[in-house]
C-alpha cells in the first residue's frame, strides 16, 4: 500500500516536495488555507491591471531548469523567458542613474567611467563569485543539513576556504571597489537575502554572479506562471489539492499515523510536511512538548525584512525600465532602521517593478502596472497613517526622478504590509522573506527539516534549508522529499 503524505501549504516548496514524492510512488495530498495554490506567488487584478503580489525577481534560471529536468520537462514546456535589458536601473542622488545591461562588456565600460580600473576588478570579483556559485550549487545547496558532519568530508572541506563564510560581503566588495555607487549596486542582492551586508557572509557574492552573469529574467504571464507551472506538474504526477482549508492541529496517533485537523475535516497519513510558516506550525499546530524550538529561540532569530508594498495602476506611460532601485537617500540609515534599531524609516530606499514594460497583457493600452516595495523591519506595529505617508513620499521621489507627475493618473491603488503577511501566510512577525542569511543561520544552523520528537513530521520552505527565494524553495522541496524517500521507502 502506498504511504500517504499530507503537505500543509501549497507554496513552491510544498508543491515541489509533493511532486517529487508523487513521482516516487507516495499518495500525496496538499492542503492549503487559502483559495488557490502558490503561497506568495499570487496576483491581483483590477480595471484591466494585473499585479504579481509577491516575488518579482527571476534569478538563477539554471535551478528552475534543474527542477523541471528531474521530471523530464523543460521550463519552456510551461512558460517562456525574456532576459531583461537592462536587468535593472539604480537611481542615486540628484536623479543620477546607472543601468545594468545584459551585455557584460557594456557593463564593464560603464563601470570604468565611474571608477578607473573597475572593469578589471569586476572580472576578478565575478570570477571569484562564479566559483562560489558553482561550489554552492554542486556541493552544498542540496544537503539536508541535519548535522555538521555532512560537511566534514575531505572533498567539501577543501572548498570551505574559497566560500569565505567568515568574511562579511561588505568587506569583500570593498577589496575590489571604492566608489560607493558600485558598492551599493553590489550590496543590493544581499538586502534581498535579508541581512545587513556587514552580517552577510561573502559566500553570497554568488548572487552577484547570478545577477550580472546569469541575468535577470521575466516569465511570460508574470511570476505567477512559475507557481502555475509547478502546480500543473504536480497534477500531472497525481498530487491532490484541497483549498480553503486552514489546518488547526497536527496530532500523532498511537498507531504512528498522523491526524491533520481543520475546522471541518480530518486527514490521516503516515507522513506530514509543513510548508506553512515554521514558527506558526510549532507554536500553534503541535503540542508544546513536541516543538523543535522554543518561543525564545524564534525571538532571537534574525529575520529578513518585512515589506510595505504598493500596487499602482496608472493611465500614462512612464520612462523607466522593468526593475528600478532607488538609492537616492542614505543607504546605511535605512539598513540600520531595519536591523540595528528597528523602526519605520524616515526616508527609505525603495524598489519599483514596472512589469508592463515587458508584458503588454498586465495593463491597458498606454498604461503601466507598478509594484513598489519598501523593505522595513519585521515585527513593527503599523500606524494608521503610515501607508499614506510613505506612498506620498515615494511618489514625490519617483516623480522627481522621472521628471513628471503621475499622482493624477493613478486609477488603481492597493497596499500590503505586515498585517496582510500575517493574515494570509501566518508569517512570523510579518516577515516577507524568511530568515536572514547570516553566518549563524546558514546550513545546519537553520531550523531542521525534521521534527526531532515526532517521527514522520518534516518541514520545508523559507524558514529552513537552503533559505528564502523561489529557486531555494524548489530546492527545499527536493531536499525534504529525498530525505523522506531515504527514511521511509
Amino acid at each position: 500500500m502506498k504511504k500517504r503524505v499530507i503537505i500543509i501549504g501549497s507554496g513552491l516548496a510544498g508543491m515541489a516536495s509533493a511532486t517529487y514524492l508523487a513521482k516516487a510512488g507516495y499518495e500525496v495530498k496538499v492542503i492549503e488555507k487559502n483559495q488557490t495554490y502558490g503561497g506568495r506567488l499570487q496576483t491581483y487584478k483590477e480595471k484591466g491591471f494585473t499585479f504579481d503580489l509577491g516575488p518579482s525577481w527571476y534569478w538563477m534560471p539554471d535551478l528552475f531548469e534543474s527542477f523541471f529536468s528531474d521530471f523530464d520537462k523543460k521550463v519552456s514546456d510551461y512558460y517562456s523567458l525574456t532576459r531583461l535589458d537592462p536587468g535593472y536601473r539604480v537611481y542615486f542622488e540628484d536623479s543620477e542613474f546607472f543601468d545594468v545591461p545584459k551585455n557584460y562588456e557594456k557593463l564593464k565600460n560603464s563601470l570604468e567611467k565611474i571608477e578607473p580600473g573597475a572593469s578589471k576588478s569586476l572580472d576578478n570579483f565575478l570570477n571569484d563569485a562564479q566559483k562560489k556559485y558553482e561550489i554552492a550549487v554542486k556541493k552544498f545547496i542540496y544537503k539536508p543539513s541535519l548535522s555538521p558532519f555532512e560537511y566534514m568530508r575531505v572533498d567539501l572541506i577543501k572548498h570551505l576556504g574559497r566560500l569565505a563564510i567568515f568574511k562579511p560581503i561588505s568587506k569583500h566588495i570593498r577589496e575590489f571597489f571604492t566608489d560607493k555607487r558600485i558598492i551599493q549596486m553590489l550590496e543590493f542582492p544581499g538586502l534581498l537575502l535579508g541581512a545587513k551586508p556587514s552580517k552577510t557572509p561573502a559566500l553570497y557574492s554568488l548572487m552577484n554572479y547570478a545577477d550580472i552573469k546569469l541575468g535577470t529574467w521575466y516569465p511570460s504571464g508574470g511570476i505567477r506562471s512559475v507557481a502555475s507551472a509547478v502546480h500543473s506538474l504536480a497534477i500531472e504526477q497525481g498530487v491532490e489539492f484541497v483549498f480553503d482549508e486552514p489546518i488547526k492541529k497536527i496530532h500523532k496517533n498511537k498507531d504512528s499515523t498522523f491526524e491533520v485537523r481543520s475546522h471541518n475535516n480530518s486527514y490521516s497519513s503516515e507522513i506530514v510536511i509543513a510548508n506553512a510558516d515554521y514558527e506558526h506550525v510549532e507554536s500553534n499546530l503541535i503540542e508544546k512538548k513536541y516543538r523543535n524550538y522554543s518561543t525564545a529561540y524564534w525571538e532571537k532569530r534574525t529575520m529578513s525584512p518585512s515589506a510595505l508594498l504598493f500596487y499602482l495602476g496608472v493611465n500614462i506611460k512612464i520612462d523607466i525600465p522593468h526593475h528600478c532601485l532607488f538609492f537616492d537617500t542614505n543607504f546605511n540609515d535605512h539598513v540600520e532602521d531595519i536591523y540595528d534599531n528597528p523602526k519605520w524609516p524616515e526616508s527609505p530606499l525603495f524598489y519599483v517593478s514596472c512589469t508592463s514594460k515587458t508584458d503588454s497583457t498586465v495593463a491597458p493600452p498606454d498604461s503601466e502596472a507598478l509594484f513598489i516595495l519598501i523593505p522595513v523591519a519585521p515585527g513593527l506595529t503599523e500606524k494608521s497613517t503610515s501607508r499614506d505617508f510613505y506612498l506620498e513620499q515615494i511618489l514625490d521621489r519617483l516623480e522627481k526622478n522621472i521628471g513628471h507627475s503621475i499622482r493624477n493618473n493613478i486609477v488603481v491603488s492597493k497596499s500590503y504590509a505586515h498585517e496582510e503577511f500575517i493574515s494570509d501566510f501566518n508569517s512570523f512577525k510579518g516577515n516577507a522573506y524568511g530568515l536572514a542569511n547570516t553566518l549563524f543561520q546558514t546550513a545546519f544552523l537553520k531550523p531542521r527539516i525534521k521534527n526531532k520528537k515526532l517521527k514522520g513530521l518534516y518541514y520545508t520552505g523559507q524558514l529552513t534549508v537552503p533559505g528564502p527565494g523561489m529557486p531555494p524553495a524548489l530546492v527545499s522541496g527536493k531536499i525534504v522529499s529525498e530525505q523522506i524517500i531515504k527514511e521511509t521507502s
